[in-house]
């Protein structure tokens, strides 16, 4: 079939399914895109001219609809996604950020930049970045760093291996993340006769992948050689549905379980092995079980700095780990013996190897005691009074327990993912929607977008802070064209508070990180508090809005948005440094070793011991 190139795109994307556990579905919803020159004459008119399925989306920052377009697919189990398209240049440039979120979260996105003309004629076209080192170097060759994938399209019949290898990447669970196939746009409207089977539907296989005898014959003697083993469940088990065997695993065998980020929510946050969120940002309980634990059962988790609080709070001389994940690359980290296959898949042959023999852990009330004493503390943070004003963890708490429990909340940045790792209290799976793989600041909003998009259905809550609020909110717009309604859950703190937090802890006294003026006597940012009126900027957009200052302002307008139909937003002033504080987890960063700060002398040598209790690797 004669095609433009861009034509062929459109048609190859729209016949794409995907196929899981027997269940067929399309595996491309549709495109975001803002367009330029680089797009619109060429994918564009691809989009426009019709005979497809594909719904076009009108992104109004590139960042935010690639942010929106991986919360979709996360939202999704990675089983569906919705592609990017740009001008070059900035606007390519801009979806750069979003790909290092997909990478790093191991989330499905496919990005198609625009990109200069490969004949070269028109050379140096508006927005075209030279480098004199080499003419075939664009702005596109920024993306390499953060793909699992990169092309460009330099003649129209290369666009048929370039998609498949663009599908195979993205539909593998061990190799997903960003995929960029860069749009020179004088080929995006050339024309090529493409044969009929590039065109035809075209099914990808997301099947389980099962563990080597040997992988689970060793898994299980490191399980049955263990006192004391603790689980830790990551991301790996809700892409592979996983929870419900998950639960069981730990039940018929007494193993407590903690949560990552990405896997919080699956097991509800009230059952008696559930200890809560791990690591920097985990809780009292899981932390101090942790320490204890002479086997770490990781599954599905990249074991990251917040998760091992750098390697360093697994405490027991004796500690091994097992690690199960489908992907190698995580399944080998920190030295673990590896399972290299579905975490679902692989918790069936485990169970099945040793269901004959009779073990059971050996913990005993620690758990219950550990889980407990840490209720008592989710509570208190969630009733705790201010004389200066509404504490964070008590807004977080209201929140929790007014909306309804298959809400989705959603957050990235900031102080916010520690506090709803150890406080919030997830019914049903799939309701915790964190992206902390990047803790990408903007993605908040963007992401409730792409949650909504998924769920209808569902009431979707953003949670996110003044700073993040202010760096990216353009997609609110796409929501009100959408006629899709979003809950903007605004924590107004005048800063960025975690990080001031951490620069306090480590010794420096508060230095740009609080949002205050110039200050004319002494020419530094320490003036007044600028006052900003979120109320008015949602008003702008259209959306109800309210001001919070009180506890019962913030319960009558919670009770008020489920009335709403359009996109509401809450501006609630939380009192300064009223976050959840954390529990006995050392995060490392980089502490000066030389100051003129007694204070930033003793980080540095409190850093030094720390590392010195730490794995290496």
């Amino acid at each position: 079939m004669k095609l433009t190139m861009a034509q062929a795109l459109i048609r190859f994307l729209d016949n794409q399914y995907v196929s899981f556990d027997g269940k067929e579905e399309k595996f491309v919803h549709g495109m975001f895109g803002i367009f330029g020159h680089g797009c619109v004459v060429g994918i564009g008119q691809a989009l426009e001219q019709g005979g497809h399925d594909l719904r076009y989306y009108q992104g109004h920052n590139e960042q935010g609809m690639a942010h929106a377009a991986i919360a979709y697919a996360k939202q999704k189990n990675r089983r569906s996604i919705i592609a990017c398209t740009s001008s070059i240049g900035p606007g390519a440039l801009n979806m750069v950020t979003a790909a290092g979120t997909a990478t790093a979260n191991r989330i499905p996105l496919l990005l198609l930049p625009g990109d200069t003309f490969a004949c070269r004629q028109p050379d140096p076209v508006l927005q075209q970045i030279e480098q004199p080192t080499g003419y075939s170097t664009t702005s596109n060759d920024a993306f390499k760093p953060v793909c699992r994938y990169w092309d460009r399209v330099v003649r129209p019949e290369q666009l048929m291996t370039a998609m498949l290898n663009a599908m195979r990447v993205l539909t593998d669970p061990a190799e997903t993340g960003a995929v960029c196939v860069a749009m020179p746009q004088d080929v995006e409207a050339e024309a090529f006769d493409y044969p009929d089977y590039f065109l035809q539907k075209r099914v990808w296989y997301l099947d389980r992948r099962q563990a080597s005898a040997r992988e689970i014959e060793a898994a299980a003697a490191l399980i049955q050689g263990a006192e004391k083993p603790l689980m830790i469940i990551g991301g790996g088990v809700t892409y592979s549905e996983a929870w419900k065997t998950a639960q069981f695993f730990a039940e018929k065998y007494n193993i407590p379980i903690a949560e990552t980020q990405a896997g919080k929510g699956q097991i509800r946050w009230d059952h008696p092995l559930n200890l809560g969120g791990i690591g920097v940002t985990g809780t009292a309980a899981a932390n101090e079980i942790a320490k204890q634990s002479d086997l770490i059962i990781s599954i599905g988790t990249r074991l990251t700095d917040f998760t091992t609080a750098s390697k360093w709070l697994f405490q027991n001389p004796d500690v091994k780990i097992l690690s199960i994940n489908v992907c190698a690359f995580d399944a080998f980290k920190m030295d673990s013996v590896a399972v290299i296959a579905d975490a679902n898949n692989a918790l069936l042959d485990l169970t099945g190897a040793l269901g004959e023999t009779d073990y059971r852990t050996a913990w005993g009330e620690e758990i219950l005691t550990a889980r407990n004493n840490y209720i008592l503390e989710m509570d208190e943070n969630y009733n705790v009074e201010l004389p200066e004003g509404l504490s964070q963890t008590r807004a977080l708490g209201e929140i929790n327990k007014l909306i309804s429990p298959n809400s989705i909340a959603v957050g990235s940045s900031g102080s916010l993912p520690g506090c709803m790792q150890r406080l919030w209290r997830s019914i049903e799976p799939k309701t915790y929607h964190m992206e902390y793989g990047f803790s990408c600041m903007g993605y908040e909003i963007c992401g409730a977008l792409g949650a909504k998009l998924a769920e209808p259905e569902r009431e979707v809550y953003a949670m996110v802070g003044d700073g993040s609020f202010l760096m990216l909110h353009s997609e609110l717009y796409t929501a009100i064209q959408e006629g899709l309604k979003l809950n903007i859950m605004l924590f107004d703190n005048s800063g960025w508070g975690c990080i001031e937090g951490l620069q306090n802890s480590q010794g420096t006294k508060t230095f740009g990180t609080r949002f205050l003026a110039r200050n004319p006597e002494t020419g530094l940012l320490d003036g007044d508090i600028v006052p900003l009126d979120f109320v008015k900027i949602a008003e702008g957009y259209g959306c109800k809005a309210y001001r919070i200052e009180t506890v019962n302002q913030l319960r009558e307008a919670l009770e008020d948005a489920k009335t709403q139909k359009c996109c509401t937003l809450f501006d609630m002033k939380v009192a300064h440094g009223s976050m959840s504080h954390g529990y006995d987890a050392w995060w490392r960063v980089g502490v000066a070793e030389v100051s003129e700060s007694e204070n930033v002398g003793a980080a540095y040598e409190a850093m030094q011991e720390n590392i010195d209790k730490a794995r290496l690797y």
